[in-house]
């Protein structure tokens, strides 16, 4: 036979069996692709274990139907299931959202199951040769047919479920509500005020987008859908002092700061840098940071906006890296001064404090820098920001003539941020033991040393050990993997968000608890924002101690200390 007639080989399909000179020296074999072929009706059930499998080939076979454990191959990407006599797929389908290409030409298939639309990672579907409804093959043949056709389905899901109850695969029900974690008793020692801090990235709109959240349906995504389960979250935590990032600045105005205010809150946001540079019709979408706080408790003192970038620019001699990377980065931290009001102090202390100085508490709350490979800026923003909020607690220091006692802050502090830094990256070393090295490998071997001498917390002149440190002992309300994870996406899943608070005028009572992650598994929630989780970040919220300078008696004209 002459040899064009042959057709070339599929690589796809070309295998290499082992020697056996090599099975005899031990050769472990390894195949991660299977092909299974001889009009074959039905399935052996041991084929589901095989669950290290990336590619399945089940074409030109004789099958009717295919069990619905098939999800068990949760590593396939590749499945071809052409040229059977299948006449429909099951729901699970949709759980296997690693698949990128999925073959089903020349079947029986008159309808498909909605949940393929979860298939959002699936670049190539084949349906030639089906009887489907022309709705779907007319989708289905528009210039990028595949992803209206998944959009369609994942957008029509919820409608399927409500109109019958075989399959659930989105929640029909709320997740069940967060633990509360007790970590210790208030201190009765001495007087003290207790008020609570939640700290939440709520997903600005224009990032929320179907390209970056495939596995959500695009009216979950819908800002109108979404505000109201933020703002359910929010007025559920009922916390005092609420620190939110990834605000817009039209948010801001139009949606949180109206709600909050009704709620006895008020309010201050700044955003990204770049807002400064816009039309007002763009600079209405740019996100930011926002602190909200109870006025029944809290009167707002002074309000700070840190921008990252003019601090870069201001402190940039001597570094190439801080001009052409950290400056680059438009992002902010935003601080608010707060006097803790003397009947709430009163109240809490159960005692008439005459005679007390006003106490203050400042909040601050940062968004770093997002991208991995920039693990070097989100540490230096990390620096700038706690030397300015440094600079902040002096110069009030000084101003309401506060007395200072040791080397801690004369006003405690709250720190709430979205890191974009796990638990163990430099930046949250740097806060949470009071310093980092120079030569930290965050830094990536860039020439940071000399500039980063000047947001020295404990003076420019103290970095003889290498070191750029801080004085405002903080430590994190979720230690201890309390929390393990606080962002959930399908790419990614673990801790970057946090609330610092520092010792020892504050302690942390408790915290809330974790989404339960046992309903995360149940219904195959791959990642968020989710019809019922509107971001893809979790709230964090504590309850905290202020404790109280102890207030002298008074008796017969005599200043007697407080009792202990």
């Amino acid at each position: 036979m002459p040899k064009e007639k042959y057709d070339p080989p599929d690589p796809r399909r070309m295998y290499t069996i082992m020697s056996s000179e090599e099975a005899a020296n031990g050769k472990k074999s390894y195949w991660a692709e299977l092909e299974i072929s001889g009009r074959v009706r039905s399935l052996s059930t041991a084929l589901w274990s095989l669950t290290h499998l990336t590619a399945l080939h089940l074409s030109d076979n004789s099958l009717s139907r295919i069990p619905p454990d098939i999800a068990k191959l949760h590593n396939l990407v590749y499945l071809d299931l052409s040229s059977n006599k299948i006449r429909s797929l099951p729901a699970e389908l949709g759980n296997m959202v690693s698949l990128r290409e999925l073959l089903l030409n020349n079947n029986q298939l008159r309808v498909l199951p909605f949940e393929l639309g979860k298939l959002f990672q699936l670049q190539t579907l084949g349906l030639k040769g089906n009887p489907l409804a022309q709705e779907i093959m007319s989708l289905y043949q528009e210039p990028d047919g595949t992803r209206r056709l998944l959009s369609y389905l994942l957008d029509n899901l919820a409608g399927a479920i409500k109109r019958s109850s075989l399959f659930c695969p989105v929640p029909t029900e709320q997740p069940p509500a967060r633990s509360w974690i007790s970590l210790q008793e208030p201190d009765r020692t001495r007087p003290a005020t207790l008020f609570s801090v939640m700290c939440y990235n709520v997903l600005c709109d224009k990032y929320a987008t179907r390209q970056l959240y495939g596995y959500c349906p695009s009216w979950a995504l819908n800002w109108e859908y979404r505000k109201k389960s933020i703002m359910q979250e929010i007025m559920g935590c009922n916390a005092d002092i609420i620190s939110l990032q990834e605000v817009e600045t039209e948010q801001y105005y139009n949606f949180f700061l109206p709600e909050l205010k009704e709620q006895g809150y008020d309010g201050f946001f700044s955003p990204k840098s770049r807002a400064r540079t816009m039309s007002e019709s763009d600079r209405k979408h740019v996100d930011g940071c926002a602190i909200f706080f109870k006025t029944e408790k809290f009167s707002a003192v002074q309000k700070h906006t840190v921008e990252f970038n003019q601090l870069a620019m201001a402190n940039s001699e001597g570094s190439e890296a801080m001009l052409n990377r950290v400056m680059t980065k438009d992002n902010i931290g935003v601080a608010v001064l707060l006097e803790v009001r003397k009947e709430i102090m009163e109240m809490s202390s159960g005692k008439s404090l005459h005679g007390l100085d006003k106490q203050l508490l400042l909040v601050a709350n940062a968004h770093m820098h997002w991208d991995p490979e920039y693990s070097d800026v989100k540490l230096v923003q990390t620096m700038m920001f706690l030397s300015e909020v440094k600079n902040i607690v002096d110069k009030a220091t000084r101003s309401f003539k506060i007395s200072t006692s040791g080397e801690t802050s004369a006003i405690p502090l709250v720190l709430c941020a979205d890191l974009n830094s796990l638990p163990d990256s430099g930046v949250v070393e740097y806060l949470s033991t009071g310093g980092v090295d120079c030569t930290h490998k965050d830094f990536k071997e860039l020439r940071y040393s000399d500039s980063l001498t000047k947001f020295n917390c404990n003076g420019k002149n103290s970095t003889s050990n290498g070191k750029i440190t801080h004085g405002f002992k903080l430590k994190s309300a979720y230690e201890n993997g309390l929390m393990p994870y606080t962002n959930y996406t399908f790419d990614f899943k673990g801790v970057i968000d946090y609330i610092f608070y520092s010792r020892p005028h504050l302690n942390v009572l408790g915290i809330l608890g974790p989404l339960d992650p046992h309903w995360l598994v149940e219904n195959n929630v791959s990642g968020c924002p989710h019809p019922h989780i509107p971001s893809d970040h979790f709230s964090l919220y504590a309850q905290l101690e202020l404790l109280l300078p102890s207030v002298p008696s008074q008796v017969n004209g005599l200043h007697l200390p407080a009792r202990r």
